[in-house]
């Protein structure tokens, strides 16, 4: 019984049958495409508002690529200590921005706060120059930030002259969870740059980059060649983020995922290490009782962020109701 990552479930249908019905006949490449035509439209509907969308095939292109576009070798880029910028794409955005330093700040249960970044950026290297901010939603944690705490961090960011970018990889659980526009934590927050996903909540390698200031591509498109990620065949991905957003697949996707999620919170209260506000879980379990699990069948990540003994657990938008009953079963057992 698979909550290791999200990553490990399928595409849903709906997302297939986009990629069938882009499968017939010929299409212009490199982006020409009739799907590739209207994603600036139908992302700028979602959004509600005026934007530039390009899809990329991964999380880490559309992070390092965006926050390379904005930043330069000699400036640096803030983000959580836990942030998957930070610790888990090998140093991109400082390879492809040619050597910005990433600064990692803290903040409880993965959310940076206002009075965080303000000491980062009064202890920063006088040497190097603040450029830009970089929060996730939701954060590495599982929780999400409310658009207030958006707005504030966001409002000192552009004050000291930063810009800011939005790692929203798990983006639709935040907006399932909170119930809002997707343009009320985004681009009215003040977000000048996102990372769209779309492939942990259903979709098949379809990711997306969201200029809401146009005058901020700047080289973007030179960038996405040079990184590898202007496909030959964009529709199959354009095709892909188009049904994902137009069909609201992503709405009840993550409404499911978070769903299942919250009953094994209940389930498993005692052990929570943080709130549970999409679709994860980390429970300070110990050795004996992650063993317990596994030995019962069940595969999750050894985390151990916040203490030995945590582990993660991702609920999929597919996970079968009768892992989730068994999980919760199992949780109570202990």
């Amino acid at each position: 019984m698979f909550f290791y990552s999200d990553n490990t479930a399928s595409a849903c249908p709906e997302i297939l049958a986009a990629i069938a019905a882009a499968n017939e006949g010929f299409a212009r490449s490199y982006g020409e495409d009739a799907w590739s035509a209207r994603l600036n439209e139908v992302f700028g509907t979602f959004f509600g508002a005026d934007l530039r969308a390009f899809p990329v095939i991964t999380g880490t292109a559309a992070n390092a690529l965006s926050l390379a576009t904005l930043a330069s070798p000699y400036t640096m880029i803030f983000a959580h200590e836990q942030a998957h910028v930070f610790r888990d794409e090998s140093g991109a955005p400082e390879f492809f921005s040619g050597g910005a330093r990433l600064v990692p700040v803290p903040g409880e249960h993965g959310r940076i706060t206002v009075k965080a970044l303000d000491m980062a950026l009064r202890m920063s290297a006088a040497s190097l120059q603040p450029a830009l901010l970089s929060i996730t939603q939701g954060t590495e944690f599982g929780t999400v930030y409310r658009p207030a705490e958006i707005q504030a961090l966001c409002a000192l960011a552009h004050e000291r002259g930063l810009e800011v970018h939005m790692d929203g990889a798990r983006l639709a659980n935040a907006l399932a969870f909170l119930g809002c526009h997707p343009g009320d934590v985004t681009w009215r927050a003040g977000v000048d740059v996102l990372s769209f996903g779309a492939t942990k909540n259903g979709a098949l390698a379809a990711e997306a980059v969201v200029f809401f200031d146009r005058n901020l591509v700047l080289d973007f498109d030179l960038r996405r060649i040079r990184g590898g990620h202007l496909l030959s065949k964009s529709r199959y991905v354009s095709a892909q983020l188009l049904a994902y957003v137009e069909s609201s697949v992503w709405r009840r996707n993550a409404q499911r995922a978070n769903a299942g999620a919250a009953r094994l919170a209940e389930r498993a209260a005692e052990y929570l290490s943080h709130p549970v506000e999409s679709n994860q879980l980390f429970l300070r379990l110990g050795a004996t009782r992650k063993q317990a699990l596994r030995d019962a069948g069940f595969e999750f990540c050894d985390w151990e962020a916040s203490g030995p003994g945590e582990a993660r657990f991702v609920v999929s938008w597919n996970q079968p109701e009768s892992d989730i009953d068994a999980l919760g079963a199992a949780l109570s057992a202990l």
